[in-house]
């Protein structure tokens, strides 16, 4: 891909990809026994990223967006509608955690996977 350094790498339509499916691995590996994860997605657009079920039934929505101030999107919205899940996330490569719309809260990478590891 002709990627010669880390600038390079960043700037790359890659790059967040690259980061869903590195957050994806992590959050997978701390999961509780018995937990499923799918992505979510309809043909009306709906879509969500992650979203993980429990053995006790509880489900989370997990969004990923490598950006410092991440958004949501419509489908995001609508997928949420349409699952109900007990907790929708938005992990970032950030630190802090705060609230970003209705029911969704921004998180990071690292505290996300210790409150999934907690499960």
């Amino acid at each position: 891909m002709g990627l010669a350094t880390l600038h390079d790498t960043l700037g790359h339509p890659v790059a967040g990809a690259s980061w869903e499916g590195f957050a994806i691995e992590n959050l997978l590996a701390v999961a509780p026994p018995r937990t499923d994860a799918a992505f979510y997605r309809t043909a009306a657009g709906a879509e969500i990223d992650l979203v993980l079920t429990f053995a006790n039934g509880q489900r989370w929505a997990v969004e990923i967006k490598r950006s410092l101030s991440p958004s949501l999107e419509r489908g995001f919205h609508h997928a949420r509608q349409d699952l109900e899940p007990d907790q929708s996330w938005l992990v970032y490569p950030g630190r802090d955690r705060y609230p970003r719309a209705s029911g969704v809260e921004v998180i990071s990478l690292f505290e996300l996977m210790q409150l999934l590891a907690e499960q």
